[in-house]
């Protein structure tokens, strides 16, 4: 759980044209959230970082102050079961 007011660290390891990528970054976009978007294709390095971290080899993979949550459909899942945002460190309204 996040203090009160504190947003999260954000960090998704994306390539250019992958449809999920952009449907993830899009869901971050609208939440409202500062994430960092690793591009694993530019920095091909970075997958390598990107497979240690995760265990998987699939894009994107999305983390949340360390904690893996995994891909886009993992992120979609929390998302209607009501947890992302207490995840991403969004209240809601009226508290």
């Amino acid at each position: 759980m996040t203090a009160s007011g504190v947003m999260s660290r954000i960090e998704i390891y994306t390539t250019g044209l992958c449809p999920y990528c952009v449907r993830a970054r899009r869901l971050l976009d609208k939440k409202g959230v500062a994430f960092a978007d690793i591009r694993v294709d530019l920095e091909p390095a970075r997958r390598q970082e990107m497979e240690r971290r995760s265990g998987r080899d699939t894009v994107p993979q999305v983390f949340v102050d360390g904690r893996g949550i995994g891909g886009f459909d993992d992120m979609i899942e929390l998302e209607m079961d009501g947890e992302l945002d207490g995840l991403l460190g969004i209240e809601e309204a009226g508290g």
